[in-house]
C-alpha cells in the first residue's frame, strides 16, 4: 500500500520541479500541482485504503469495552 502512495508522490514531486524550472513556470504552479497532483490524492487514497484497519480497531475495542461492562 504505502509503495504505491510514495511512488506516486514521487511522481508529483517531479511535476512541481518541472514546473518550477520550466522558462514558463512558477512557483505558485509548482506548489498547486504538488498540492491538486499529490497531496490531495494521497491523502484521499490513504484514508480509503485504512478504512479496514479502521474498522477493526473500533470493532476491537467496542468488544474490549463489553467485556469491561
Amino acid at each position: 500500500m504505502y509503495i504505491v502512495l510514495v511512488g506516486w508522490l514521487y511522481v508529483a514531486v517531479m511535476m512541481a520541479i518541472a514546473e518550477a524550472t520550466s522558462s514558463n513556470g512558477t512557483l505558485l504552479g509548482a506548489f498547486f500541482t504538488f498540492t491538486l497532483y499529490g497531496l490531495v490524492p494521497i491523502v484521499i487514497i490513504g484514508y480509503v485504503m485504512s478504512s479496514p484497519a479502521r474498522r477493526k480497531a473500533r470493532l476491537k475495542l467496542e468488544q474490549e469495552k463489553d467485556k469491561t461492562d
